[in-house]
């Protein structure tokens, strides 16, 4: 999903952390809200980083460039409004991404405003915060079985078509394989990357007219 060296792995492990956990801990969060009390009840309502991590997603994504953090286990059926709270599920992880990537953004352009001596490392521990969260928020939006973006486009389909499209996940994995391995992922992360980053820089820079 990312591309590694040693520097890079060191200056991005906040940001990769950040990403996997506070978007994990967004799905717990609103689905609690939403009353499915699940994630507390399995210890996943917290920002503690054992709880979210998985280890061979961990593995994963340092060996083969893209990887995953536990699933937040929920009980649809416990929210006041299912398909309300299974969108708003799904979209709390990505949302939580993009927040955390805009205010990484939104501190490196106020300290270069304000002549702040940023070293180095901080720009691009900085950097590296805003690439994963926004990258991992664009990730896990493709439609595609069991990502977020597969769930809410599950609630627009009629049964009969949403019980078909649900049949894709047990291909899901050779499927990220091949997007990973060909240049359809970068086709897709670069552009909508690009828009996104862009869009953050413009609202900022209104902010701090």
């Amino acid at each position: 999903m990312f591309d590694f060296n040693i520097m890079s792995l060191v200056a991005g492990l906040p940001g990769l952390l950040l990403a996997l956990v506070l978007h994990e801990y967004a799905h717990a969060r609103v689905a609690v809200a939403m009353g499915d009390f699940t994630p507390r009840l399995t210890g996943r309502l917290t920002l503690n980083p054992v709880a979210h991590i998985d280890p061979i997603g961990l593995i994963m994504l340092l060996v083969a460039h893209f990887g995953w953090a536990k699933p937040v286990m929920v009980n649809p059926r416990n929210f006041r409004d299912m398909r309300k709270g299974n969108i708003l599920v799904a979209l709390a992880g990505p949302a939580a991404n993009f927040v955390t990537a805009f205010v990484a953004m939104f501190l490196m352009i106020l300290m270069y405003r304000l002549n702040f001596d940023m070293s180095i490392g901080v720009k691009t521990v900085l950097s590296m915060i805003v690439l994963f969260n926004v990258n991992f928020g664009i990730f896990n939006l493709i439609p595609l079985p069991p990502l977020d973006g597969s769930k809410i486009l599950l609630e627009f389909l009629p049964r009969e078509y949403a019980y078909k499209y649900m049949g894709i996940e047990r291909y899901s994995f050779i499927i990220l394989i091949v997007m990973m391995m060909t240049p359809i992922l970068g086709g897709i992360l670069i552009p909508l990357s690009q828009l996104i980053l862009g869009l953050f820089e413009t609202i900022i820079s209104i902010i701090l007219l």
